[in-house]
């Protein structure tokens, strides 16, 4: 199992770093390491001070596939749901400035807590599905499927003409505008529509 994950996938978070809107999308990993199950809790890491939250609906795909036609995307994903992209952003911020790769800020041990994924065919449509996140009750970032820059079968068609998906592959599919600082202490809710799927605490 990869974490394939996409940045700047929303207009609004692209301007709130200060970041260009892509053509194309924005690529990065992480390893099956950086998986948190099961609502546990996520242990703030020594290495940095900046942890940020990017809540993000996540795809699990169902099938194996390379070179996918973007007609056919949606035959390789049956259930939707969140994540949370945890980003060591004062890493991120050092390392982009010195043109190096993003993989210590991203990629870190418990960085992509997942919730337990719902059918997509249980919902009324994937394309305008509400999500959110709330930090210690209040909400900190809504977002929308249809204010994706590149949707969810665009992102599968373009994956896969570079990296075979194979079943149980997850895809982070980018973080609507609000991001910030976790602090120990904090708890942390993940909304689907109003079905509350993440839970959990920052230790």
């Amino acid at each position: 199992m990869k974490i394939i994950a996409v940045g700047r996938n929303y207009t609004e978070h692209a301007a709130e770093l200060n970041n260009p809107v892509p053509e194309t999308p924005v690529i990065f990993m992480k390893p099956d390491t950086a998986v948190l199950k099961d609502n546990k809790p996520f242990y703030h890491p020594d290495f940095s001070n900046e942890i940020h939250y990017e809540i993000e609906l996540v795809l699990k795909i169902s099938r194996e596939g390379k070179y996918i036609s973007e007609k056919f995307a949606g035959n390789y994903f049956e259930e939707i749901g969140l994540g949370i992209d945890f980003t060591a952003r004062d890493i991120q911020r050092k390392n982009k400035e010195k043109g190096l790769p993003w993989e210590l800020a991203k990629a870190f041990d418990n960085a992509a807590p997942v919730s337990p994924f719902l059918p997509k065919s249980g919902f009324e449509n994937i394309y305008d599905l509400n999500f959110r996140l709330e930090v210690n009750g209040h909400k900190v970032q809504q977002g929308n499927s249809k204010d994706m820059i590149f949707p969810f079968e665009k992102l599968i068609a373009f994956i896969s003409q570079y990296i075979t998906l194979k079943k149980g592959d997850l895809i982070f599919t980018g973080t609507p505008g609000g991001v910030g600082k976790v602090n120990i202490g904090d708890h942390l809710a993940g909304f689907l529509d109003e079905e509350k799927l993440l839970d959990f605490y920052i230790k």
